[in-house]
């Protein structure tokens, strides 16, 4: 199974989530494809068998820019993915209040609109707590690997 990981990031701590969960993906044995941006047609053409998504929240809870337009292109061609697995993180900051991980949660209703079957909630970072992200969800992306891999046995 071919999990593709799309990140969007601002400061570049979105990036360097994505650069460890694939470390710790391979090291589970899942077959991971990742880029720093993607552009749609090389996405469509990636045929991911899985997504994950890792994005910041940036400005007034929107995501960022790059991410923001590849979002924009998938609700517009809505590729066939239909009941694969994905999994989002969110990294954002609570004292934001309600647009904490907005960029998240924006991702999930791109999700459902997809029709992709998120395998664990989404994990939220939360800026104003922790400085160390990328371990902070090292128990989530292990949850996740198994979960793919159960999925992949089915």
């Amino acid at each position: 199974m071919k999990l593709v990981v799309i990140s969007g990031t601002v400061f570049g701590t979105s990036e360097e989530v994505a650069y460890h969960a694939v470390e710790l993906l391979l090291k589970a044995g899942i077959e991971v494809e990742y880029k720093q941006q993607w552009q749609l047609d090389e996405l469509v053409a990636a045929d991911p068998q899985a997504l994950l998504f890792i994005s910041s929240t940036t400005g007034m809870g929107e995501m960022p820019p790059a991410l923001q337009l590849l979002t924009v292109q998938l609700e517009d061609r809505l590729p066939s993915w239909a009941g694969r697995p994905a999994g989002i993180i969110a990294l954002g900051d609570s004292s934001y209040g309600e647009t904490f991980c907005a960029a998240g949660e924006q991702l999930h209703e791109l999700c459902g609109l997809l029709g992709l079957v998120e395998l664990q909630e989404m994990l939220r970072l939360d800026a104003s707590e922790t400085v160390t992200q990328a371990q902070d969800s090292e128990p989530w992306v292990e949850r996740f690997a198994a979960e793919l891999t159960a999925w992949e046995s089915v």
